[in-house]
């Protein structure tokens, strides 16, 4: 589906986003491990996300769904059942990884598969720790979907320094740890997305500037409630577009306030954005609040390249606001873009060119220069499937004084599917 986007005037009134896709994942999966019947308010209605809860029910998870509340019949410790088929985790590398570590631990066989772009990300980072473990696990060429886990007498608790700052597989090795007696550490030298930790109140240490994260049976999921955040991702579009827009205000409520989410939030408020940001609550150790976001006139700053982990998926949001924003926006450090749902440097520096902007490419990033020429007709964009690439192009389509096109938007659904709802409620 095409989608076109007329230019916006501005941007007025308050959003409240569906709950955060990270989150989600994981109040799904500890929910479906605990013993009872555990609540999950505003989870979010990614597809990603559903692509988690069709793969707990054919473990033999029961849901019950009453409007915003979701009630989680939990199977226990190794309660899971074998599943009929291959699980399926469409295009979402968290639903993936995560599962491959809880899997590894269980009595029985099962196939993990995804869509063609998930199919083709790396799965070895995650694969290689876990047969450190003691796990059995057959992919395709030894790193790509689909991949078979074969049951095992048992885990080993290890040591495992991440190579790459990374959440999920972070969260696939401690994950796999919660069913041994001693704990297995996994060892950051940069840090990451933290949800795992905080939901299930591992234990942190810092050790010589390395972040030591512990998980053990004594760390095995409970049932309970979970009150999910709104998509603190989800909200960078409207952010942007909201500082970018002429008279513009705008009020992000109960959206998730998890400092690791946040890098994009600061580097904004650092490049002068006017952003207030008020924590009211917390749940399950993730704090929540208000974001109040006002019109700002924007000048680029340096990104350090240590930041780079904590506002990865925001990246291509965040270099539209460069392109907007007083001098030349460069990035470096972030060649993990290139292995995301698709090469988000290549698919990004693609959908620029011919827009009139000076455009430098590098491995691990790119430079951006000048302002975009005005068209006297829409200009199109691809989103390549990629739900990123469709929501950045929408912002920058919704700026432009012709308009843009979105092509294959439907993609969006992966992470939004009430994106142009949504865009279309705070928009003059």
């Amino acid at each position: 589906m095409d989608q076109k986007f007329e230019k916006i005037s501005k941007v007025n009134g308050t959003l409240k986003l569906p709950g955060d896709k990270s989150i989600s994942h994981r109040a799904l999966l500890f929910a479906g491990m605990a013993n009872g019947t555990s609540l999950i308010l505003n989870l979010s209605e990614a597809d990603d996300v559903n692509s988690t809860k069709n793969s707990l029910e054919q473990l033999g998870v029961i849901f019950h769904e009453n409007q915003n509340s979701l009630f989680v019949d939990g199977l226990g410790f190794k309660g899971f059942k074998k599943p009929e088929k291959e699980l399926n985790a469409g295009n979402s590398g968290t639903t993936a990884r995560l599962l491959t570590g809880i899997l590894s631990a269980q009595n029985f066989d099962s196939i993990l598969t995804g869509d063609s772009s998930l199919s083709s990300r790396p799965m070895k980072r995650v694969i290689t720790p876990l047969i450190q473990m003691g796990a059995n696990i057959k992919a395709k060429d030894d790193e790509f979907l689909p991949i078979e886990i074969l049951p095992v007498n048992g885990l080993k608790n290890i040591e495992y320094t991440l190579p790459v700052a990374s959440a999920q597989v972070k969260s696939a090795v401690l994950l796999a740890g919660l069913f041994e007696k001693e704990k297995t550490f996994v060892i950051e030298k940069k840090p990451s997305r933290d949800h795992t930790e905080r939901m299930l109140k591992l234990e942190i240490e810092m050790k010589d500037s390395l972040r030591y994260v512990s998980s053990s049976k004594l760390n095995y999921p409970t049932a309970g409630e979970f009150f999910i955040p709104g998509d603190i991702s989800t909200a960078a579009y409207f952010i942007v577009l909201t500082l970018l827009s002429k008279d513009s205000e705008l009020i992000i409520e109960n959206v998730s306030l998890n400092p690791t989410r946040l890098g994009f939030v600061n580097h904004l408020k650092k490049m002068g954005g006017d952003i207030k940001i008020e924590i009211k609550s917390e749940s399950k150790g993730e704090p929540f609040g208000s974001l109040n976001v006002k019109s700002s006139d924007l000048e680029n700053k340096e990104i350090n390249k240590e930041a780079v982990p904590g506002l990865i998926d925001e990246i291509p949001v965040l270099s539209i606001a460069g392109i907007f924003a007083d001098g030349d926006f460069e990035l470096r450090g972030a060649s993990e873009l290139r292995v995301k749902e698709t090469d988000r440097i290549q698919t990004f520096i693609f959908n620029l060119e011919n827009t009139g902007l000076g455009i430098e490419k590098f491995e691990d990033g790119y430079k951006l220069s000048g302002s975009i020429k005005s068209f006297s007709k829409p200009k199109t964009f691809n989103s390549f499937g990629d739900h990123r690439m469709a929501m950045t192009f929408a912002v920058l389509s919704s700026l432009m004084s012709s308009g843009g096109i979105v092509e294959s938007f439907e993609c969006a659904s992966v992470s939004n599917p009430r994106f142009l709802e949504q865009l279309k409620s705070i928009s003059d």
